[in-house]
């Protein structure tokens, strides 16, 4: 860098130069009067016109792929928010009109992405990737006086030796807090766009989530160095979710499982591997917690 150069970047004192524009206001411009000034002219163009030729100095485009993942370079994992795929329920702030969290065309029965605020007919059904499992034990204030997350994300399962069941088959502490036991299903939501998410299967659900846990175990490969048979990924099938209605002494959602296929996208089963890894390894994680999910 030049003496010159290099005294462009600093003021007088050796501070650094700072982009102040307001204080530097009319800088530069004190020799200037009106009859040095060019009057505007709007100019109605036509295809024959110069402007509209490109040259070397080419006008800017909206090409977004060339400028693909700028500005996004220092955003990492826990940056994100990981969606969470909520089942609805009739009694779901998303379903009521006059609430603030109310989502427009919100049913019960539909599932709903957190972050994306998506819904998906639950009838229909989606099409998902489980890519990891894994069983929490959050400790939850009583009932009344919830405020949407736990107190604790995860006490362990060593904490079932301390909780006693009440009148209403619940998991208590002495302290008078309940430890609702939560199966935890990571999935890919498959789609126009593959979207990751967290779905969630307590109390009533837990037996689904044992079936679907089932369902992957059961799966097979075929090694062709060995020909033996060896367990399936889990990330390597395509299951269909639906809701399904129950009822009892009231009536609520709940989850519907099949298996529908082998995986036959290497680029989304690579996204699968992927996620599963960062999973595996505590690279990413979710903050979706909704107690109302907690009562069925």
């Amino acid at each position: 860098m030049s003496q010159e150069t290099g005294d462009l970047t600093t003021k007088q004192g050796g501070a650094l130069a700072t982009l102040d524009f307001v204080s530097d206001s009319g800088m530069g411009l004190e020799n200037i009067d009106k009859s040095d000034l060019a009057l505007p002219f709007l100019k109605l163009l036509q295809s024959g016109s110069d402007e509209t030729k490109k040259t070397g100095g080419e006008l800017a485009t909206l090409d977004f792929v060339s400028d693909s993942g700028m500005g996004l370079e220092n955003i990492d994992r826990d940056d994100l928010a990981l969606p969470f795929l909520k089942l609805l329920q009739s009694g779901s702030d998303e379903t009521k009109k006059k609430h603030a969290k109310y989502v427009e065309g919100a049913e019960a029965g539909m599932f709903y992405n957190t972050v994306t605020k998506k819904l998906y007919d639950g009838e229909k059904g989606i099409q998902v990737i489980p890519v990891f499992y894994k069983m929490t034990y959050p400790e939850w204030a009583p009932f009344e006086k919830r405020e949407g997350r736990p107190i604790h994300p995860d006490r362990g399962p060593g904490i079932m030796s301390k909780v006693t069941q009440n009148e209403r088959n619940k998991d208590m502490l002495d302290n008078g807090n309940e430890i609702i036991k939560t199966a935890n299903h990571f999935v890919i939501i498959l789609g126009d766009r593959p979207e990751k998410a967290l779905m969630t299967m307590k109390s009533t659900q837990l037996k689904v989530s044992r079936n679907w846990n089932s369902l992957c175990e059961n799966e097979f490969e075929t090694d062709t160095k060995t020909g033996k048979s060896v367990p399936a990924p889990m990330f390597s099938r395509v299951y269909k979710l639906n809701s399904v209605e129950n009822s009892g002494s009231f009536t609520w959602h709940g989850y519907n499982v099949n298996l529908l296929r082998k995986v036959d996208d290497a680029g989304i089963y690579q996204m699968a591997r992927d996620f599963h890894n960062s999973l595996k390894k505590g690279q990413a994680k979710a903050e979706a917690y909704s107690e109302e999910e907690s009562n069925y």
